[in-house]
């Protein structure tokens, strides 16, 4: 499903205009969610709470609504992390033409990326990330470099001949942290329920679910899963996150055309806090921290919005893994001979379809 927000009513919920400006984390929640041009509660406004007295943070959260704010900040921007008000108008108005992509393909007889892509719309902050104060990713370390130019995915090989050449987003196994809580073209479902001394994170995206205990106790260390172990505390009216015990075996960002994979390694730990600061809105934090990979840690901090109305689906992707297998068999040379042309290059297909 797309959700579109019209350039007039995106442009009314904005603040009062404001001097471009750095990224200030130290500043409350409510803020930077303002800031950001989410909407929030006036002074004054009480959390809403369980029968048991926690925060109420239940509802559907669907990330498709911040689609169109890169994860990193273009170097163009330095370190100013907002848009100008006529930067932003601009914003809007090409999101509204990604978003007709559907309609342009029906009438040119096409079927690409628009009949499926949920492009959202950007936020008024230029990336996702906002520390380090110039939005991008910390260089890697020098083992990091090495694992990166290592990786493999669907992305940057066209002849397969096994499993590794396939990442975990290609066989449909995880998106890992912290890419499962960042937007993804579609299924961007996030829905949160909650039970005594539980907050239960649902994604549509590979139909994963985190179950966080409040006041739990990590995991044994030789457990280690795509989306590790995650428990949960209560500070004030906000839920804080500590995630441990990742595989290193997933992507650190979505690979994809024209990023460069970054991977994680089994030493990865992220910090996420949620803090509610309106009745529709959630302003979500997440510090993520690998000593072997990056030589810094970064942290990602955006608004959520919530919208009930928003169906989850589920997310069958390729059951069985048959297409692994045809990859591998209609490409490798131990199938199909040395002289077998290569397949397309998807990256390439996706931008000529965006591009229509």
């Amino acid at each position: 499903m797309i959700h579109r927000l019209s350039i007039a009513f995106a442009m009314a919920l904005l603040p009062a205009p404001l001097m471009a400006q750095e990224a200030d984390l130290s500043l409350p929640a409510r803020e930077l969610a303002r800031l950001a041009g989410a909407e929030v509660a006036e002074e004054g406004w009480q959390v809403p709470r369980t029968p048991w007295g926690d925060p109420d943070l239940t509802g559907i959260w669907p990330l498709d609504v911040v689609g169109r704010t890169s994860t990193e900040r273009s170097p163009e921007f330095g370190t100013r992390a907002y848009y100008t008000d006529e930067e932003y108008a601009a914003a809007l108005a090409r999101s509204e033409e990604i978003a007709a992509g559907y309609e342009q393909e029906d009438a040119n007889d096409e079927i690409g990326s628009g009949h499926w892509f949920e492009w959202g719309t950007p936020l008024k902050q230029v990336s996702l990330i906002m520390a380090p104060a110039n939005g991008r990713l910390p260089p890697l370390t020098e083992e990091g470099e090495a694992m990166s130019a290592a990786m493999r995915s669907s992305w940057n090989v066209t002849q397969f001949d096994r499993l590794s050449d396939f990442n975990s987003l290609d066989r449909c196994l995880s998106r890992g942290l912290p890419s499962s809580m960042t937007p993804f073209p579609y299924n961007n479902g996030v829905r949160v329920f909650q039970s005594p001394g539980y907050v239960v994170i649902q994604l549509e995206m590979i139909h994963e679910t985190r179950i966080v205990p409040i006041r739990g106790e990590p995991g044994p260390d030789e457990i280690r899963q795509f989306l590790g172990t995650s428990v949960g505390h209560w500070e004030g009216d906000t839920l804080v996150i500590e995630t441990t015990n990742l595989t290193g075996e997933t992507p650190m960002n979505i690979v994809g055309p024209g990023n460069k994979p970054i991977p994680t390694s089994d030493r990865q730990t992220m910090t996420e806090r949620l803090t509610m600061v309106g009745p529709d809105t959630i302003f979500y934090e997440a510090e993520v921290r690998d000593p072997v990979v990056l030589t810094a840690p970064y942290t990602l901090a955006f608004p959520w919005t919530r919208d009930d109305s928003y169906e989850m689906y589920e997310y069958g992707c390729h059951e069985g893994n048959t297409t692994i297998r045809g990859y591998i068999t209609s490409t490798s040379p131990r199938f199909v001979g040395e002289d077998a042309p290569p397949v397309d290059d998807p990256a390439q297909w996706v931008n000529d379809t965006v591009e229509r």
